[in-house]
């Protein structure tokens, strides 16, 4: 069994939509696109560096369009980006000039890829696709960033369809600039409780 692992760049209010560049993703009249780089520093640089580690990667369309129009010529930034299977989850796309890209079509595929042998899978941007995986308790391990700033609008990581699901802080870091870096192991279900009983 592979695990699957969400990477964010999330706001204090959980949007995460467009964190690296003004034209990213302006859909919905999103005017705030760039918004991570004010905060990244060396300290968030190097955790990113590490978390880039060749994995096999989980992409939504929209986040592939993006990927496959910049990193095939900027490979240098992330070792192995070109080596890894990209599986884009698509019920348009059908074929891609950025080898190794596989394109999956329903939720049945990536519990197929799931179940198979092979290193772990890496979920970046893909906001929908994330919703998908939440929502079908898909998510071994969520890698977050989240940014000292809210921005009420945008799409948001939890927007709709998780279900109740505990998680384990598994390693933690606050970079100079005040990013929290978070990840987290999926630890079962949720349990409650009554303070003072």
């Amino acid at each position: 069994m592979r695990k699957i692992i969400v990477l964010s760049f999330i706001t204090l209010d959980g949007v995460m939509q467009a964190p690296g560049g003004p034209e990213e993703d302006t859909s919905g009249r999103f005017k705030y696109g760039g918004w991570v780089t004010p905060y990244f520093d060396e300290v968030a640089g190097k955790v990113m560096e590490k978390q880039m580690k060749p994995a096999d990667l989980l992409l939504g369309r929209k986040t592939f369009k993006i990927f496959a129009g910049y990193w095939p010529e900027h490979a240098d930034n992330w070792p192995g980006i070109n080596d890894v299977t990209k599986y884009v989850m698509s019920r348009t796309m059908k074929k891609s000039d950025w080898k190794n890209s596989v394109f999956l079509k329903s939720l049945a595929n990536i519990k197929k890829l799931k179940r198979s042998k092979g290193p772990d899978i890496q979920v970046h941007g893909s906001g929908e696709l994330i919703q998908l995986l939440l929502k079908n308790d898909l998510v071994d391990e969520l890698w977050l960033k989240i940014f000292p700033l809210t921005l009420g609008k945008g799409k948001k990581l939890f927007d709709k369809g998780a279900i109740p699901a505990a998680f384990t802080l598994i390693e933690s870091l606050v970079t100079p600039s005040g990013v929290i870096i978070a990840n987290y192991k999926r630890a079962g279900k949720v349990k409650t409780g009554t303070f003072g009983a």
